[in-house]
């Protein structure tokens, strides 16, 4: 029942001292604490921009009231006097778990046989979770409250961190005298998102980057299609995910590349997210910035490892080591580049390890300032609450910390954490300066000891002479306990007393190395300066310089296009021209301008070609490399994913395979399942974001398969559909039946459900997409084949195709295409029949053979893989370079752009420093559009640099673990290398 009752005030007030309206309560008699408090001669930090020196904060009912120089104090104010402290407002956490229940991961683990919901009314996916809500989780949990308040914050928001879409989170205030109605600021205060599946939810799909990024497009697709009523059953997934469509929208990213991912799934569907960094944005910072994102960034930075054992040292990569020092760089960079962020706790280990690490982003760069800002007003902002947290302006809550100081030195000390007006004593203010020199007489010797570190926390030192002693301090509620041994090893003096007002001179009791007691005392010598003396003369770390991409043989800066004539070489056209013997090649503008002899340069740049060989650069029809993830397995068609999603420009198989002479390739869906995903058509533009690397209107390829692999014969069974060939020939005619149907529903103007997979299909069957098919056996490639006529489309390409030549005749009359090994069988039962005669066979009967390499080792050598059909079949040696040149850019419907050195194509060339298909040759230079990407010289070079740089981030990893820091064992940090069957 609600009551009105009558308070007699006690005090005067300018102002409604309490609200008549209450609750009953059961424990005691109540009554609101309704005066005010003013802390007066303070330094206030209202704004990390706003500061006011000798101010007064006045707060009421847990709100500010007023902050400023001249602030007028009521009567019988409650009055601090902070004279030479310093109030901050209390820190925010973005994203955090706190007090929120989080699920634990289901015993077993591994991939799982489930490929349905398990959930009914909801939607179609299990990892899709929109309806959840962390307020239904939340348990205040005071220990936890009580260690981020002594970090310094104030407010933090939490979710359930769980799922793809995970629900909406709630806004917390960690208050630890209130109750749960006051301490909840908001219970919807965000929807989040990640490409992390549920670790309760067993749903096999997705299984991989790609497939949680195109299960997000289409769920956004889904809820559009919901949202306007054309749906006949109710989903209560895609209802929650409308509900929070005016949220704060927080998507959890962990790293630059997820990042930008993230972000076109935002732009695509008209929603711009706020993205949890993973700490590494200063390498692709202005990509970073283009997403116009706001940035929530933990300063997890990694322990230095620890590489005194020469051996072990080896396991360390240089990008490893990199990102231990350039890291503590990271907020710097950001604010450097105006990218809004704010900083979190999330993923530290301890929370202590959160004050140490951002005293390193300061040291390291961060503005003071805007470290303030990215702790209090950004994180506000973020969540839309700028008007009640974040700042101590009028109306906002009373969350403010008060200080010995500059908060962000390291020899300051918080005092109080006042949360919603309510206080948390961290430190005792009333706690004497103990800090600084002091001469110290035992036994007629003297010792010289130096008091640092925090008031409450300090650190000591005692030497005697120049000996440093190994000595111990502790200090609480006024009263200090230290010990230290001689340089005798086996004599300790252990002396404690109280504090009093004079702390120039501490006395005490003393205990002797002879068990008997004494009094000590000692006399202040030197006042301790605020700021350590040591940190004013300190250089700033050594950082090492960015490079594209950030790890070895990366460019210091992107590399410019040139003009370039290549004089006198032998030319390998591609072309009905043949081989060209001292021919000048011109290339300008990216592309090839003139082909003939004694060209003039035009101040384009001049290469001596005499005695070497020039040509096109060479292209992959099959490759797996500069991937993050190969394969979609959680359904046996998954048309909808992209490997343009995954691709991974920091893969070193591009840098090799520049080396190589390749510029140009098809990175390929593995083959998983019947029906796999979209390629990613490549030029290998090393130090470009993966966007840079992807063709610019590239043709529309697919990844289909047959034999063993997409029935799961040599993997662990899963009872996924289909176990038999014959089954395999059975998804392909449902799903291009449904495929159809879905077309000519949306043909004909009928309202229809967007369906990307079905999109895809409908593509191939309309002559707008090609497939290239994994393929071993005959009577598949038969089948295959039929399948296509039957719907009226036909197969682009045959890849592997060892048994292709059983089948060449009708092949060739299909119209299909062959990318094989040059020499590879027998290494599993269905290639038992493989012959190195394979692609001459094929050649012969009119079909379209390029060599492919499916294999980041032999990517390096397709120059040479081309080699064998000459042994193999007697190929010519223009038709065997044809197969690693322009015929791979036929069959990827690129010859038009590349593959030849003709007039007009792109400058993707390749300088040889002899037969481009000896085992002696190597690539001098390879180029992309007038770009040179790698040269020999260079890569001598960059070997030795990358020796001198190791050698240097290992001495001063050396000098951190001297130093006494903490250091991670030795790791090796190897990127997976994919084929066709990785999982």
């Amino acid at each position: 029942m609600k009551k009105s009752i009558l308070v007699l005030c006690l005090f005067w007030c300018s102002a409604t001292l309490f609200s008549q309206d209450y609750f009953p309560v059961n424990d005691g008699v109540k009554a609101n604490n309704n005066n005010y408090t003013a802390f007066t001669n303070a330094k206030i930090y209202v704004t990390p921009s706003e500061v006011i020196q000798k101010g007064t904060l006045l707060i009421q009912n847990g709100k500010v009231v007023s902050a400023g120089s001249s602030v007028s104090i009521p009567e019988n104010t409650v009055v601090v006097d902070l004279s030479g402290k310093s109030i901050y407002p209390s820190f925010i956490d973005a994203y955090s778990k706190f007090a929120v229940e989080q699920p634990k991961r289901s015993p077993g683990g591994g991939r799982a046989s489930q490929y349905d919901a398990e959930r009914e009314g909801f939607y179609w996916n299990d990892h899709i979770m929109p309806e959840n809500s962390a307020i239904t989780k939340y348990k205040y949990d005071d220990k936890a409250a009580k260690e981020l308040r002594e970090a310094g914050f104030g407010v933090v928001n939490s979710h359930i961190q769980d799922g793809i879409v995970r629900g909406t989170g709630v806004l917390i205030a960690l208050n630890g005298e209130g109750s749960d109605a006051n301490r909840i600021l908001d219970d919807r205060s965000a929807q989040y998102f990640s490409l992390d599946k549920s670790v309760l939810k067993k749903q096999s799909y997705p299984t991989s980057l790609m497939g949680a990024l195109a299960l997000l497009r289409q769920m956004y697709s889904d809820a559009d299609w919901y949202s306007k009523g054309n749906a006949k059953t109710k989903d209560r997934s895609l209802e929650a995910l409308i509900e929070n469509r005016g949220l704060v929208q927080i998507f959890e990213a962990k790293d630059k590349g997820n990042a930008l991912r993230a972000d076109k799934i935002g732009d695509a569907n008209g929603v711009q997210y706020v993205i949890l960094g993973g700490g590494n944005e200063f390498e692709r910072i202005a990509e970073i910035k283009a997403t116009n994102a706001k940035y929530i960034i933990p300063i997890n930075f990694p322990e230095a490892y620890d590489v005194s054992d020469p051996y072990q040292m080896s396991y360390v990569s240089l990008e490893d080591m990199r990102f231990w020092n350039q890291a503590p760089t990271n907020p710097k960079v950001l604010a450097e580049n105006g990218v809004p962020f704010s900083l979190t706790t999330y993923d530290l280990k301890s929370m202590s390890k959160f004050k140490d690490n951002l005293m390193k982003a300061i040291e390291y760069g961060l503005s003071k300032t805007k470290a303030l800002e990215a702790l209090t007003t950004v994180p506000a902002q973020i969540l839309g609450k700028s008007s009640s947290i974040g700042s101590l302006k009028s109306g906002s809550y009373a969350n403010f910390l008060i200080t010995s100081g500059d908060i962000f030195d390291k020899s300051t000390t918080l005092y109080e954490n006042w949360v919603q007006g309510n206080k948390n004593i961290v430190n005792d203010m009333d706690i004497k300066d103990i800090r600084g020199d002091y001469k110290l007489t035992l036994q007629g010797k003297t010792f010289d000891v130096a008091i640092t570190g925090e008031v409450s926390k300090p650190k000591v030192e005692v030497k005697q002479d120049t000996l440093k002693l190994t000595s111990k301090i502790a200090y609480k509620d006024n009263w200090l306990t230290l010990s230290f041994s001689t340089d005798e090893g086996d004599k300790t003096y252990r002396m404690i007393g109280a504090v009093t007002e004079d702390v120039d001179n501490l006395s005490g009791r003393l205990l002797l190395p002879d068990g008997t007691e004494s009094f000590f005392s000692a006399s202040k010598t030197d006042a301790f300066e605020e700021k350590d003396k040591e940190d004013e003369t300190a250089k700033a770390p050594k950082v090492m310089p960015v490079t594209f991409p950030n790890l070895g043989y990366g460019f210091a800066s992107k590399p410019k296009q040139e003009d370039i004539l290549f004089k006198n070489a032998t030319v390998w056209t591609s072309e009905a021209d043949g081989i060209l013997e001292n021919t000048d090649v011109l290339i300008k503008n990216g592309k090839i301008a003139r082909i003939g002899k004694d060209l003039g340069a035009g101040g384009a740049k001049v290469i001596d070609a005499t005695g070497k060989h020039l040509t096109a650069g060479i292209i992959d029809e099959h490759s797996h490399i500069a991937a993050l993830a190969v394969n979609e397995a959680g359904h046996n068609s998954t048309a909808e994913v992209k490997m343009e999603d995954v691709v991974d420009p920091e893969h070193m198989g591009i840098y090799r395979s520049l080396a190589g002479g390749v510029t140009s390739l098809q990175l390929l869906h593995g083959s998983a399942n019947p029906i796999g995903g979209r390629s990613a058509i490549l030029k290998l533009k090393w130090g470009e974001e993966a966007d840079g690397l992807i063709y610019d209107n590239t043709p529309k390829f697919i990844k289909f398969a047959l034999g063993e692999n997409v029935k799961q014969s040599n993997w662990q069974s899963f009872s996924r559909f289909p176990q038999t060939r014959m089954g395999v020939e059975q998804v392909f005619m449902n799903y291009f039946q449904r495929a159809k149907e879905y077309d000519d529903h949306k043909k004909a103007g009928k309202p229809y459900r967007y369906d990307e997979e079905m999109e895809v299909l409908a593509e191939i069957i309309n002559g707008e997409r090609f497939i290239s098919c994994h393929s071993y056996v005959q009577s598949e490639i038969n089948m295959m084949m039929k399948v296509a006529e039957k719907f009226g489309f036909r197969v682009n390409t045959f890849t592997h195709i060892l048994e292709g030549y059983k089948v060449a005749d009708k092949m060739a009359e299909h119209g299909v295409g062959a990318g094989t090994f040059s020499d590879w069988w027998a290494y599993k039962f269905e290639v038992n029949d493989a012959i190195p005669y394979n692609a001459a066979i094929m050649q012969s009967q009119g079909v379209t053979v390029a060599i492919n390499s499916d294999d980041r080792e032999m990517i390096r050598r397709l120059n040479q893989e081309a080699a064998k059909t000459i042994k193999y079949g007697g190929m010519t040696e223009l038709e065997a370079w044809k197969m690693v040149t322009i015929n791979p850019a036929k069959l990827l419907h690129l010859d038009n752009r590349v593959g030849s050195i003709k007039v007009g194509k792109d400058a993707d060339v390749v300088l040889w420093s002899g037969h481009p298909m000896s085992v002696y040759t190597k690539a001098e230079k390879t180029v992309i559009e007038g770009i040179t990407y790698f040269d020999l010289e260079k890569d001598k070079q960059q070997r030795e640099a990358i020796k001198e740089e190791r050698n240097e981030l290992v001495k001063m990893m050396l000098e951190e673990k001297a130093g006494g820091s903490k250091m991670q064992g030795p790791k090796q940090s190897v990127k997976r290398n994919f084929t066709c069957e990785s999982l």
